[in-house]
Formats: C-alpha cells, structure tokens, sequence
C-alpha cells in the first residue's frame, strides 16, 4: 500500500514518527499523523482552521495529562456536573503531576511502531481515497482517515470547524487540504 504514497504523504508518516518520538510516545499514534500534517500544511485548508504545531501539541498534551478525556468527553462530564480539570489537579495534587497521563519513555532510538488505532487510520486512507475514486493516496486523505475514525483526533479538528463532511466536499470539489 506504501508505494501509492505521494511523496507528501510519505514524508507526513515519517514525520509521524518524529512527533511521537519528540513527545517521548511508545508509539506512533494518530494524533502524532495529525502534527505531521499540520506541521506539512503551509497555506492550506487544515492551515487556515487548526493551530500551529506546538499549540496542537499542547491540545494533545493536555489530553494525555487527563488519562485520554478528549473535548467531547470533557463537554459530556461537564453536563454531569464534574469538571475534569479540577479532578486531575485534584488527584495531582495527591499523587504528582502527570498521575493521571500515560508515562513518557525515555528516548528511544530505531523505528517507532504505529500504535492499533494509527494502523487502522492508514488502512482507511486507502478506503478513503478509493472512495473518491483517487488512485493515490495523498495528505488529504489521511486527514480524511482521521476524521473518520472519531476518537480525539477527530474532536479537536471538529472544535476547529474540520470536519469529515467538510474536507470530503472539498476533496470532491477538486479542492486539496
């Protein structure tokens, strides 16, 4: 599947891997192929809408530090009366900072794997541009991957207005990312 890879998209996952191991992550995630697109973006669709990499990164950071509650369950515990800042400073008042976040690996050296959920995004960048009718697969439908596969991810770009619906019509368009 890697060589129908543009050489954009090629360069994104490997990119990918620079972001997780610069976050210190066991693995290469999908939040690690959304910075390398961002950070690939220049004046595009994803770069008039998401922020620049480093406050993307803290977005993620700040996700990680709260044991994986991304925006959208953070609004859906809010509206049960629990505020999820006032938890983890609470818990890390108790147990130390980070108590609640997945520990950073010291730096590791040699290929980083792509974790379950990254695997499944580059397997649907393929439905993705199959379904366009795309015979290769490019940044945009990496995105596109992201988008559809929900999760954090996706809920950050949607807190941006970047959305499934609104890159595929772009895309369909003849419009790029």
């Amino acid at each position: 599947m890697f060589e129908r890879f543009t050489r954009g998209a090629r360069v994104a996952v490997v990119d990918a891997q620079a972001h997780a191991r610069e976050a210190r992550a066991p693995q290469i995630g999908p939040e690690h192929l959304l910075l390398a697109l961002r950070g690939r973006a220049g004046d595009s669709y994803l770069a008039e809408r998401v922020p620049d990499v480093p406050e993307l990164s803290a977005e993620f950071d700040r996700i990680r530090r709260n044991a994986g509650i991304g925006p959208t369950d953070a609004e859906a515990l809010a509206g049960l009366g629990i505020d999820v800042d006032r938890v983890v400073e609470a818990v890390e008042r108790v147990h130390g900072e980070n108590a609640l976040g997945r520990p950073r690996r010291p730096w590791r050296k040699g290929h980083l794997p792509f974790d379950r959920d990254a695997k499944r995004t580059m397997e649907r960048t393929l439905t993705e541009a199959v379904s366009l009718g795309h015979r290769t697969l490019r940044e945009e439908h990496i995105l596109l991957a992201l988008l559809g596969m929900g999760g954090n991810v996706a809920d950050v770009l949607a807190a941006h207005d970047v959305t499934y619906a609104g890159v595929r019509q772009m895309l369909m368009s003849g419009g790029k990312s």
